[in-house]
């Protein structure tokens, strides 16, 4: 069974720091890109952050840019997001999620972080969600 497990989630003070993990079973998790998305109360999930597979490039949105940092152990089979200096405006239930492989083309997740898909396809409503993992920021 495919499955990806986000954990590390929990709550911190202002300017402190979480490190999140993506287990990924079922599959091997180096042949996909890794994307971080979160979703706050009342607002719509968004992308944070991805790697790509084999040459472990990495893409952020100004929203983290400078404070969260993507990783990948392809041994291990997971995927890591280190944030520091978080903010309040960081509270929100952390995703992570794969490229979406179809009969006729792949819908890349760090083109859906980076709001660039042009497939026309609902990578969100197609992809496999795990629970995810409950980061809050409050003092």
């Amino acid at each position: 069974q495919v499955r990806l497990v986000e954990s590390g989630g929990g709550s911190v003070q202002p300017g402190g720091s979480l490190r999140l993990s993506c287990a990924a079973s079922g599959f091997d998790l180096d042949a996909y890109a890794v994307g971080w998305f979160r979703q706050a109360p009342g607002k719509e999930r968004e992308g944070v952050a991805c790697i790509y597979s084999r040459d472990n490039m990495t893409y952020y949105t100004n929203a983290v840019k400078g404070r969260f940092t993507v990783s990948r152990d392809d041994v291990k089979n997971t995927a890591y997001l280190q944030m520091n200096s978080l903010k309040p405006e960081d509270t929100a239930v952390y995703y992570c999620a794969t490229d979406i492989p179809l009969s006729t083309m792949t819908i890349s997740v760090c083109a859906v972080v980076a709001g660039e898909d042009a497939t026309g396809r609902p990578y969100y409503e197609l992809g496999s969600w795990g629970e995810g993992t409950l980061v809050t920021v409050s003092s």
